[in-house]
């Protein structure tokens, strides 16, 4: 049968490899769908952001995001992007604005879930935290929490892992490129490792 003018748009089947089981305190109507007909998107494919999370967000600053330059800019207006203070060009400090949004809150919130999570936020989350502790790798894993989802609502695009897992390929390689060069002008040569041990 032709699909009438008036249905909705059917959510997709999540990337999220999870056994759901509704919460206390979620609605008991299916609010992921109703999240993904306001959205057009499902936001609670990206790991940390769950229902009630991605509910917040939505009613927060809702499904468009065209206001907000760029990614940058929602992220300053959420308050996860450090801000310098430079004087004479020299920056003395950089810290986040305190900014009261629950949109910002549960961003937060998210990122300290990702503490085990087995994906590249969650490694990025704890790379974060051994280099500059727990308070700020909360703060940067929520900053590209936002980042995602703008992106997401901006290009209504599904979230997957492939586009970390490329960015993570290129940053090997620029590394591996480095790595050479330093060898090269130190007079020596790079090789891979044969796994012999010495």
């Amino acid at each position: 049968m032709p699909r009438s003018a008036n249905a909705q748009p059917k959510r997709p089947s999540g990337t999220k490899k999870r056994i759901y089981q509704r919460a206390g305190n979620e609605p008991a109507f299916d609010l992921k769908s109703e999240l993904y007909r306001i959205a057009g998107v499902d936001l609670t494919d990206v790991p940390g952001l769950s229902t009630l999370t991605a509910h917040t967000i939505i009613m927060e600053i809702g499904p468009d995001v065209s206001r907000f330059r760029n990614a940058s800019a929602f992220g300053s207006w959420l308050g996860l992007c450090p801000e310098k203070k430079v004087s004479g060009g020299k920056v003395l400090h950089s810290q986040t604005r305190h900014v009261k949004n629950r949109a910002a809150i549960a961003l937060r919130l998210g990122a300290q879930c990702l503490y085990h999570a087995n994906n590249h936020l969650g490694e990025f989350y704890r790379k974060a935290k051994w280099r500059l502790g727990a308070p700020a790798a909360v703060t940067a894993t929520a900053h590209k929490l936002a980042r995602i989802v703008y992106h997401l609502l901006s290009t209504k695009q599904p979230y997957t892992e492939e586009v970390f897992q490329r960015a993570d390929i290129a940053s090997r390689t620029r590394a591996e490129n480095r790595l050479r060069q330093q060898a090269a002008a130190l007079g020596f040569y790079l090789a891979p490792a044969t796994g012999t041990t010495l």
